[in-house]
């Protein structure tokens, strides 16, 4: 029972004095145990007193004129048959005492025993609460002791005996095991058996907390155990949840600590104990290991592990993010890691599509930041948990990496970190160009580089060859120029990635142009990059027959890129542009060009240059 043993939801009433007639009781009402009824216990007392002084009187005359009679004995005779190799404390004058024993006369006949009552028999030690003999025997004693206690009549029942279950003048043997032990002026004993080696916080009143425990009596009987639940004990501290000798021993414990506790019964279940696990004025014994600690009032805890520096931008809400994370409960268990499953954790911020304390910690952060963040049950999974790994009312720790985050509103981010002093012209769309690259993500893992092939890498800008990113990195720069750019995934590989790209990856390039080579408008074969012939076909026609062939054609082509007066279009076989150039011209496909076929395009490149194209 999760709450029999820890907590009270009523309160308690106040103590009442624990009746005499009550412990050591027997059937036969004219029998009295060990103890003395209230209204007899002293005139019974004079008479043994009166007895007693007439008794020794007699036999000290006897002593100097006899021989020594052993005769009956005079005192008590205590044997102590087991003594435990741990004792905390011995009984003394005062104390409350617990015991079970068994009550035979000298020829070990029984006459009484706690054990066919299926009580112990609970009293105050020199209060006469029992026989002087006992009283006295069990001065000094443990708890889990066994003693035999030998007691003569006159520390017992005298001559009057006890009903027709003692008969006068009688030797009593008291065999005990002492249970409990506890004082009016005892409070919670606490040991401390192991502590964290850091603890940054403590428990206090109004915290909650979630603990494992095994509880035992004073003599070692277990009455309850969460480890055998498989399930912490939850509550709130202070605040009357618990036994008060609990609310009181597990203020300042810290998260991974032990400690022993010993709690006297009115700090516990007192006279009434609880069910048949905890009897009446039962002390109790609990090993408590704290688990968890919060409070409602917790915001979530942020503890910035590795800042990098320096951070250009930080997260807010509505940004993507990709990160790495372990988390484990308070005690350092893990019950997940992005690391187990081989990928990063991807979402968005700040949505709604993440526990509230995450998607709060992960705002403000930045690329290839590490920060721990502490999270109370309240904005985690609350006291329902999640599953078998989280336990309710957990509060929740993420160790996280930050690998990347971006919007969907982002542009490439270029940073040019080297340009030549002399740059006579740019790379724009059309252009065949050469550069070397590496290729990365934020966290430094390096996806690609141009550097492990002989050549490098080449493309004509605008062709849709490469990401949108790089080709619009890649524009306006000078042979020998070197650029740094982020490309966010909108403008790379997208969510589904490629290859060994991760879905949603932001990329880093470091890009250096080679060489550049201008192209010609998207649709053109060959550009003029003078002025043409007014007379072009005159100009073609060397041999002036009135038609062209594909030699002349090319013979005249290849003469005005030598001259620098016109451009082919880059990245292809020159003759079989210009073999298509030839035949856009040769209408009737006869292998020949005459005047009337040869017409001009009106050039529509970007600059708004006026081209002419055969």
């Amino acid at each position: 029972m999760i709450q029999n043993h820890l907590s009270r939801k009523r309160k308690r009433r106040p103590k009442q004095h624990p009746s005499r007639s009550s412990t050591f009781t027997h059937p036969d009402s004219s029998y009295r145990s060990p103890q003395l009824s209230a209204q007899s216990s002293l005139s019974v007392y004079i008479f043994l007193k009166m007895v007693r002084k007439v008794v020794l009187s007699l036999l000290l005359a006897t002593w100097f004129s006899v021989e020594c009679n052993p005769g009956p004995i005079d005192d008590i005779a205590v044997d102590r048959y087991f003594i435990p190799k741990s004792c905390f404390r011995e009984v003394k004058s005062g104390d409350f005492v617990r015991y079970h024993y068994n009550g035979t006369f000298t020829d070990g006949k029984l006459f009484d025993s706690s054990y066919d009552r299926g009580a112990a028999f609970f009293g105050q030690v020199g209060q006469k609460w029992q026989i002087a003999g006992v009283d006295k025997g069990i001065l000094g004693m443990c708890v889990n002791e066994h003693r035999r206690i030998t007691v003569p009549p006159h520390l017992a029942y005298g001559s009057q005996g006890a009903g027709d279950k003692v008969p006068p003048d009688t030797t009593l043997v008291f065999d005990l095991v002492l249970l409990d032990i506890f004082n009016r002026a005892d409070q919670v004993q606490t040991k401390v058996i192991s502590t964290p080696k850091e603890c940054k916080r403590s428990v206090m009143r109004t915290d909650f907390v979630r603990f494992h425990f095994n509880g035992t009596l004073l003599d070692g009987t277990v009455f309850d155990s969460s480890y055998k639940r498989s399930q912490t004990q939850d509550s709130v501290v202070g605040e009357g949840w618990l036994i008060k000798g609990l609310d009181e021993g597990l203020l300042g414990m810290c998260v991974g600590e032990i400690r022993h506790f010993i709690i006297p019964p009115f700090l516990a279940f007192g006279e009434k104990g609880y069910g048949t696990e905890i009897p009446p004025h039962a002390s109790l014994v609990y090993h408590i290991l704290l688990e968890d600690l919060h409070n409602p009032k917790d915001d979530i805890v942020v503890e910035v592990v590795e800042a990098p520096e320096p951070c250009t931008r930080k997260s807010v809400a509505g940004d993507y993010i990709r990160y790495n994370y372990n988390a484990s409960l308070l005690n350092g268990i893990t019950f997940d890691s992005s690391y187990q499953h081989n990928q990063t954790y991807n979402t968005y911020i700040g949505m709604g599509y993440m526990i509230s304390g995450i998607d709060k910690g992960l705002q403000g952060v930045c690329t290839g930041e590490r920060r721990r963040i502490i999270l109370p049950p309240h904005l985690a999974y609350g006291q329902q948990g999640a599953g078998k790994d989280i336990p309710g009312s957990a509060v929740l720790v993420f160790d996280i990496h930050v690998i990347d985050f971006h919007n969907v509103k982002d542009p490439v981010h270029v940073e040019t970190t080297h340009k030549p002093e002399v740059c006579n012209e740019t790379s724009e769309v059309n252009d065949f160009i050469e550069y070397h690259y590496n290729c990365s993500l934020l966290d430094g893992t390096l996806l690609f580089t141009s550097r492990d092939y002989e050549t490098p890498q080449d493309v004509v800008l605008g062709g849709g060859k490469i990401i949108d990113g790089l080709d619009e990195a890649l524009r306006n720069m000078c042979v020998g120029e070197r650029r740094t750019v982020i490309v966010p995934p909108h403008l790379g590989h997208g969510e589904k990635g490629a290859g060994i790209v991760p879905g949603s990856a932001v990329l880093r390039f470091e890009l250096e142009l080679v060489s550049l080579q201008k192209g010609v408008p998207e649709g053109y074969l060959f550009i003029w990059l003078e002025e043409s012939p007014v007379q072009l076909f005159e100009a073609l026609d060397s041999n002036q027959d009135q038609q062209v062939p594909l030699e002349e054609f090319s013979q005249f082509i290849k003469q005005q890129v030598l001259e620098g007066k016109g451009r082919l279009k880059p990245a292809q076989d020159p003759d079989s542009v210009i073999r298509d150039m030839f035949k856009n011209q040769d209408r009737n496909a006869d292998g020949l060009i005459t005047q009337d076929e040869l017409k001009l395009k009106v050039d529509e490149d970007v600059e708004k240059t006026r081209h002419e194209e055969l």
